[in-house]
């Protein structure tokens, strides 16, 4: 089974870039997108479902921004908007399936770049989600959890490392948390698989960094412990660009 996580910077965006050949062509058994930025009401199913996806989407209340969706074609028993908690439900940042006794999390977490104020509402939701996820696993053991966490883990999933040492995203708090959430019983599938340097998901807009490969490694998709054995491989795919992120993938038994 193959699962994809894209954060697509704009859904409408990314299909006036050829995202629907490039789904065509890969076609996951689970998608999980983030920054879907669009409306239910403005969300067109159809051409997923020509393809033989169910489409869930959790959108932000307002309006272009941020938001969150899976297209499956496995067909789930449950799927859960939200993580009830009503600033980051409104900020449509998490959708989960339940199929079988595997469950899918799509996240998408705050971002700190802005200034002090969502800073500290990142570092607030970094531990409401902590707790939440450990809840959960008490009801729901067998778990992925895919998106963009806006956060790189190590000095080998940045650029460089020592200018950004306090910059939001790579701060030694948000750091230790990382290193919390995966020692407290998951993987990062990614890093399972391929140790080598400068691998990264997300690149600026500005000087032409994703060509220089001045990149971010902040989309993961990390699984419970329990799954180890069924993981297969695990890549990015860097030469995919309908978006400043890169899809990331991985394929379980």
């Amino acid at each position: 089974m193959k699962i994809i996580s894209y954060n697509v910077n704009g859904l409408r965006s990314a299909l006036g870039k050829g995202f629907l050949q490039w789904l065509q062509g890969e076609n996951p058994d689970v998608l999980c997108l983030q920054e879907i930025k669009v409306s239910q009401q403005d969300f067109d199913p159809v051409p997923f479902r020509n393809l033989g996806y169910e489409t869930y989407i959790f959108p932000a209340e307002k309006k272009g921004y941020s938001g969150v969706a899976i297209f499956t074609k496995l067909h789930p028993d449950d799927v859960i908007g939200g993580i009830n908690h009503p600033l980051y439900d409104r900020e449509g940042r998490n959708l989960r399936i339940d199929a079988g006794e595997l469950s899918i999390l799509c996240t998408y977490f705050p971002s700190g770049t802005t200034g002090d104020e969502r800073q500290a509402v990142k570092m607030e939701y970094l531990d409401y989600f902590f707790e939440y996820i450990a809840a959960l696993r008490n009801k729901r053991p067998y778990l992925l959890i895919a998106g963009d966490f806006n956060i790189c883990h190590r000095e080998i999933d940045i650029h460089n490392p020592k200018e950004n040492a306090n910059t939001s995203g790579f701060k030694p708090e948000e750091r230790a948390w990382m290193e919390k959430f995966f020692q407290s019983g998951f993987i990062d599938t990614f890093r399972y698989f391929n140790p080598q340097p400068h691998a990264y998901s997300w690149w600026s807009f500005r000087a032409n960094a994703r060509q220089k490969n001045k990149g971010w490694r902040i989309d993961y998709i990390a699984a419970t412990q329990n799954l180890q054995n069924r993981l297969v491989s695990a890549c990015m795919q860097q030469h995919v660009v309908h978006s400043d992120h890169c899809p990331v993938v991985c394929e379980i038994k």
